[in-house]
């Protein structure tokens, strides 16, 4: 009981998290319907910006599923699903031209992806180490763990609140080179810029989420020690 208290912590996180999602499919679903008036793929919009900013070296693959479009850094290749690939939507164009971004931000070693990808190892440490430590410290008594558990948890939040400005920036230089190239007429770049604002909030979801969490632990440590 003493545990599962605290759950109530996270229920505004959780409620945040599925809206986030409904959001983002609700607007991919509407404007992958919306046929961009250049008749561009998202593979076409990836390509040239990828080319205009000198990236020719970046390679550009399918993937399967959906919205599991992404950059893969260590092979230097962007992935793009199924219906963003080949598909010539105003909704395509947005998601491959932000992935394109995240491309164009490792090559000019923008610096919060640079932050991020430093801490990603001890990350992966704390999202699956710090409640188990935190749990054992409570049931042996070891307040150590407790904290140890803590400030793992803490790169954790200091994760997600740096993949804000990845993501937003990345977004942020889509919508300019689209309408630097004019990729897209005004109606279409606003329309991909409400997807790409969706899908931010998905990472707005998970930066809350985390923080929710860490107070939830500090709560547990604070019973703790009372």
């Amino acid at each position: 009981m003493y545990w599962d208290s605290t759950i109530i912590i996270l229920i505004p996180a959780i409620i945040f998290s599925l809206i986030a999602q409904l959001m983002v499919k609700s607007a991919f679903s509407k404007y992958s319907k919306e046929r961009n008036s250049r008749g561009l793929t998202g593979a076409d919009a990836a390509r040239a910006i990828l080319d205009s900013n000198g990236l020719t070296n970046v390679r550009i693959e399918r993937i399967s599923g959906s919205l599991t479009d992404h950059f893969d850094p260590r092979a230097n290749v962007i992935r793009l699903s199924d219906d963003v690939y080949g598909s010539a939507t105003v909704a395509a164009v947005g998601v491959a031209a932000h992935e394109a971004g995240h491309a164009v931000q490792y090559a000019t070693g923008y610096a919060p992806i640079k932050l991020r990808n430093a801490i990603i190892p001890v990350t992966r440490f704390g999202s699956s180490l710090s409640t188990p430590l935190v749990l054992l410290g409570i049931i042996f008594s070891w307040d150590f763990l407790i904290t140890a558990g803590i400030l793992l948890f803490c790169a954790v939040v200091l994760f997600q609140a740096v993949t804000l400005p990845v993501e937003f920036d990345a977004s942020g230089r889509a919508i300019r080179s689209l309408r630097s190239a004019h990729f897209l007429e005004d109606d279409e770049l606003n329309d991909a810029k409400k997807v790409l604002t969706a899908a931010a909030m998905t990472y707005v979801a998970a930066m809350v989420s985390a923080l929710l969490s860490l107070v939830r632990l500090l709560v547990i440590s604070g019973r703790r020690r009372r």
